[in-house]
C-alpha cells in the first residue's frame, strides 16, 4: 500500500474526491484537503502530508494549470521523483511538467470510474513498489524521499579577521554544495536554503530537524596572503559527535585540491558509492587558476549580495568578469555571470551593451549551462522573436530547473509575454529558493493583482514587505526598497504609510532610474488609486528608456490595467513604442 498526496484545484473537488475513493479502493490511502484555499500550502500539515507521501497526484485540469499552489505541489513531485500526473479533458500540463506522460483521464467530471483508471493504478503501485524497496535492506529513514544519507553544508565562517574575505568563505561553501550535489546517491540540501542560517547562532541539531537530513557539514575558512586554513567537521545531529573533521593548512594555490580532498572524506565517512562519472565531475573545475577562480568569487558575491537594480553592482560584475577571463580566457562560468550583469545593464538601465558574446563563449565552453540560455532568450526577445525566446528559456530550465537565475528569467520572460498564472509560479520557486529576494516576492504581488487571488495577493504582500523591510535595515535610503515595499503596504491597507514611502523615495530618487520610478507608480495605482498622480510618475519612464522590455513589461502588467483607457498614459505609450520601433 501507498500513502497518496493528491492536489488539486478547489474547481475540480467532485473528480478529486471520486479519484479519492477509486484510488482508496484500488488498497491505497489517499490524503487531499477536502477545504483547499488559497496560500494553504504554507500550512504546516500540507507540507507534512507533502513531503511523507509515497507518491504526488496531481490533477491537471483548466483551472490547475493556472494555480501556483498545484505547481508548487507538483514541483515536489517531479523534484523527488515521485509524480503521477493525470489530465482531465484536453488540459495540457504547465510548462516544466510536458516531459512527464500524463495519465488521460478524458472529460471525466466525477462520476462512476474515470477511463485509464487501471493505468493510474499500475503506476501507484511502480512507484510503491521501487519506494518500498530499500526499506527490504533493513535501513531506516526519517526522509521518505530520499531514504540514502542527507547533508546540509553550512556556510563556512569567514575566520580572516577581514569581513572583506566574506566572498571567499561564500565561495568555498557554495563549491563544496555543488560538488556533493553531483553525489547522486546523496541528498543535500540547496545553496540558498542552507545560507539562511548564515550568520546565527544555531543549534545543529535543530538545524538537522527542521531540514530532515542526517548529517550537518560546518567549518571555518582563514585567508591570509598566499596561505589559507580550512576547518571542516561532519556532525551526526543524533549524537552531537564528529563523524568526520578535519584541518588543512596549505597555499592558496591548493585551494582545489583542498575542496576535492573535503567532498571525497564527506562522501567515504557517508560510506556512499561515488561512480566513476560522480568522481570525475567533482574533479572537473571551470578553472585550474586560483587567480582567476579568486576574482570570479569576487563577481559572483556582488551578483548574489549586491541590490537587484543597482548599476553600480552590474558594472563592477561586469569589469572583475573582464579581469577573469584576461586571466583564464576557458572560463565558462565567469563569460557566463559576465553575460548576466551585461544583460542587466541592457535592458534594465538602457546602456549599449552586447551580452550575447559573453554568453555565446560560454556555451561554447560548457553547454550544460543554464544561465547563458536566459541571456540568449532576452535578446531574442528583445529582436521581436517570442518563440526563439521561449525555445532558449525551455533549455535553461531543461538544465537547471533549481537555479534562482533560470527561474527569474523564466518567470519575467512569461510575464512579459502576458502568461502572468505560469510567470507567478516561476517567481514563486525564484523567491522561496532565496530568503533575501524582495524583487522576485514583488514580482509575485503583481501576478495575483492579475489573477485576482486575494489571498495569495495579500501573502506575497506580506512576505515582500517582511524582506524589504530586513533590508532597509541595511539600506534605510534605497528608493528601490522604498518603491516596492510602498506597494506592499499598499496592498496590506497601510496606505498612510505607503505614501509616507514614496514620498521618501521620490526624494531620494535618482532621475535616471527608470525601475524605481515604475515601482511607484505601480504603487499608486493598485493600492493607493492615484492615476493621475501614478501617470505623472510614468511619464519620464516612457519619455527617457531606451528599452523595448521596459515597454513590453509595462504593456503585460495587470498593475497598470486601471491606467490603460486614459488618454495621456495610451499617448505615452505609443510615442515610446514609436521611438524604440516596437509595433503598435
Amino acid at each position: 500500500m501507498a500513502k497518496l498526496f493528491l492536489s488539486y484545484a478547489r474547481e475540480d473537488i467532485e473528480p478529486a474526491r471520486q479519484l479519492s475513493e477509486c484510488i482508496g479502493r484500488a488498497g491505497h490511502e489517499v490524503w487531499w484537503d477536502r477545504h483547499i484555499q488559497g496560500g494553504s500550502r504554507f500550512a504546516s500539515e500540507i507540507d507534512r502530508e507533502l513531503k511523507s507521501a509515497d507518491a504526488v497526484v496531481v490533477i491537471w485540469s483548466d483551472s490547475s494549470v493556472d494555480s501556483a499552489w498545484v505547481q508548487d505541489e507538483a514541483a515536489e513531485g517531479r523534484d523527488t521523483g515521485r509524480l503521477v500526473p493525470v489530465t482531465l479533458g484536453d488540459s495540457r500540463p504547465p510548462l516544466g511538467f510536458r516531459q512527464f506522460h500524463s495519465i488521460e483521464l478524458g472529460s471525466w467530471s466525477g462520476a462512476g470510474d474515470p477511463k485509464n483508471l487501471d493505468v493510474l493504478i499500475a503506476a501507484i503501485d511502480k512507484i510503491a513498489d521501487e519506494r518500498s524497496a530499500p526499506k527490504s535492506s533493513g535501513t531506516a529513514s526519517a526522509q521518505p524521499e530520499h531514504r540514502g544519507p542527507s547533508v546540509c553544508v553550512l556556510p563556512f565562517v569567514n575566520m580572516s579577521g577581514d569581513p572583506e574575505q566574506e566572498y571567499f568563505s561564500d565561495g568555498i561553501t557554495e563549491d563544496i554544495i555543488t560538488d556533493l550535489s553531483k553525489v547522486s546517491a546523496l541528498l543535500v540540501i540547496a545553496r540558498n536554503t542552507a545560507f539562511t542560517f548564515k550568520g546565527q547562532a544555531i543549534d545543529v541539531k535543530e538545524v538537522a530537524k527542521a531540514l530532515e537530513v542526517s548529517h550537518v557539514l560546518e567549518g571555518s575558512v582563514r585567508k591570509a596572503g598566499n596561505r589559507v586554513r580550512i576547518t571542516a567537521q561532519l556532525i551526526d545531529p543524533r549524537t552531537g559527535g564528529h563523524v568526520w573533521a578535519d584541518r588543512y593548512d596549505r597555499d592558496l594555490t591548493d585551494i582545489f585540491a583542498i575542496q576535492d580532498e573535503i567532498s571525497k572524506a564527506i562522501v567515504a565517512a557517508l560510506r556512499v558509492k561515488l561512480l566513476p562519472q560522480e568522481k570525475k565531475a567533482i574533479e572537473t573545475r571551470g578553472t585550474t587558476n586560483v587567480d582567476a577562480y579568486n576574482l570570479y568569487l569576487m563577481a559572483r558575491q556582488q551578483w548574489v549580495g549586491g541590490s537587484l537594480g543597482d548599476i553600480r553592482r552590474d558594472e563592477a560584475i561586469v569589469r572583475i568578469c573582464k579581469q577573469v577571463v584576461a586571466v583564464d580566457p576557458n572560463y565558462a562560468q565567469a563569460w557566463a555571470l559576465m553575460a548576466l550583469a551585461q544583460s542587466q545593464l541592457r535592458f534594465w538601465h538602457g546602456r549599449d551593451v552586447d551580452p550575447g558574446t559573453a554568453a555565446d563563449r560560454a556555451l561554447e565552453i560548457n553547454p550544460d549551462l543554464a544561465e547563458p540560455h536566459c541571456v540568449k532568450a532576452h535578446l531574442f526577445e528583445e529582436q521581436g522573436k517570442p518563440a526563439e525566446a521561449r525555445s532558449e528559456i525551455e533549455k535553461a530550465v531543461h538544465l537547471d530547473p533549481e537555479s534562482w537565475e533560470v527561474n527569474r528569467e523564466a518567470a519575467r520572460l512569461h510575464f512579459r509575454q502576458g502568461r502572468i498564472s505560469e510567470a507567478a509560479t516561476f517567481f514563486a520557486k525564484a523567491a522561496a529558493q532565496m530568503e533575501t529576494d524582495w524583487h522576485n516576492a514583488s514580482m509575485l504581488v503583481s501576478c495575483y493583482t492579475g489573477t485576482s487571488d486575494t489571498d495569495a495577493l495579500r501573502s506575497a504582500a506580506k512576505m515582500t514587505l517582511e524582506r524589504i523591510e530586513k533590508a532597509m535595515a541595511k539600506e534605510p535610503a534605497n528608493p528601490g526598497l522604498l518603491a516596492s515595499g510602498a506597494g506592499a503596504l499598499a496592498i496590506l491597507d497601510e496606505k498612510q504609510r505607503a505614501l509616507e514611502w514614496i514620498e521618501r523615495a521620490l526624494l531620494l530618487l535618482d532621475p535616471d532610474n527608470f525601475i524605481m520610478r515604475y515601482n511607484l507608480a505601480c504603487a499608486l495605482a493598485v493600492g493607493l488609486n492615484e492615476p493621475d498622480r501614478a501617470i505623472d510618475v510614468l511619464e519620464p519612464y516612457f519619455e527617457g528608456t531606451k528599452s523595448a522590455t521596459h515597454v513590453r513589461h509595462a504593456d503585460a502588467d495587470p498593475d497598470l490595467d486601471g491606467l490603460r483607457e486614459n488618454p495621456r498614459f495610451k499617448a505615452m505609450v505609443v510615442a515610446a513604442k514609436e521611438r524604440l520601433g516596437i509595433p503598435a
